[in-house]
């Protein structure tokens, strides 16, 4: 079986993500800063498959040694992971002349900083295997900012600009990435809101093109998927 990576697992599009790789029979490593959360889901996904692993950690993925001992434990667990999903996220609704004095300091430990560190974590055994995809769960709001998520905006343009890069340095070793830029997609960060589903993206929109570019031929790199609300994108 095949090894795949999840930050932020629990809730939203990590969750969805997580649901969906079980159903097509991949182990997985998931972490959450809750431990009653990551049990709660380990036993949905057994249910969903009893073939697979799950292994779960509790991390704050802000707190770079939590991160990377998640990332040891779960190579250690499971083996070679192929699959590496960036989720994890902070949004923090304000428009940068508002923002407390450490907002985007935490979205920039939140939004960019795990990627970073698990790409390098990662990146060398995917390069020398040979094989590996790796896929960073960006927003529609790095490439059109939001002017009342100012610096949320700017972390998540940040996340899509190491997307590239690590694109163009795996690109020589059959490597694939792909970045996933949905617009308002209805998680956590919308809870409470009084706006009509419809005007939403669904969390299991995202894993399905998840799953659908991690499935095609190993000749196949999807650059990029852009996701966008029918209805226009929610401020």
């Amino acid at each position: 079986m095949e090894n795949a990576l999840i930050t932020g697992a629990t809730q939203g599009i990590g969750r969805s993500i997580a649901i969906a790789f079980a159903k097509q029979g991949l182990n997985l490593a998931i972490c959450s800063r809750k431990v009653k959360d990551l049990a709660q889901l380990k036993e949905e996904l057994l249910v969903v498959n009893p073939e697979i692993q799950v292994y779960t950690h509790a991390t704050d993925c802000s707190i770079k040694a939590e991160l990377l001992d998640f990332a040891r434990q779960a190579q250690a667990q499971l083996g070679f992971i192929k699959v590496l999903v960036n989720n994890v996220g902070l949004f923090i609704p304000s428009k940068v002349l508002d923002d407390e004095d450490d907002a985007l300091m935490n979205q920039i430990n939140t939004n960019l900083m795990p990627a970073y560190e698990l790409y390098r974590f990662f990146g060398k055994n995917m390069v020398a295997q040979g094989s590996g995809h790796i896929f960073n769960i960006c927003s529609a709001a790095a490439l059109h900012p939001a002017i009342n998520a100012g610096s949320y905006s700017v972390t998540k343009a940040a996340m899509y600009s190491l997307n590239t890069v690590m694109k163009l340095e795996m690109q020589p070793y059959s490597v694939k990435v792909t970045a996933l830029l949905p617009g308002s997609t209805l998680t956590a960060s919308w809870a409470g809101t009084e706006v009509h589903p419809d005007r939403f993206i669904m969390p299991d929109d995202v894993a399905a093109a998840v799953v659908t570019a991690y499935r095609m031929s190993a000749g196949a790199n999807v650059d990029e998927i852009v996701i966008k609300p029918v209805l226009g994108q929610l401020q």
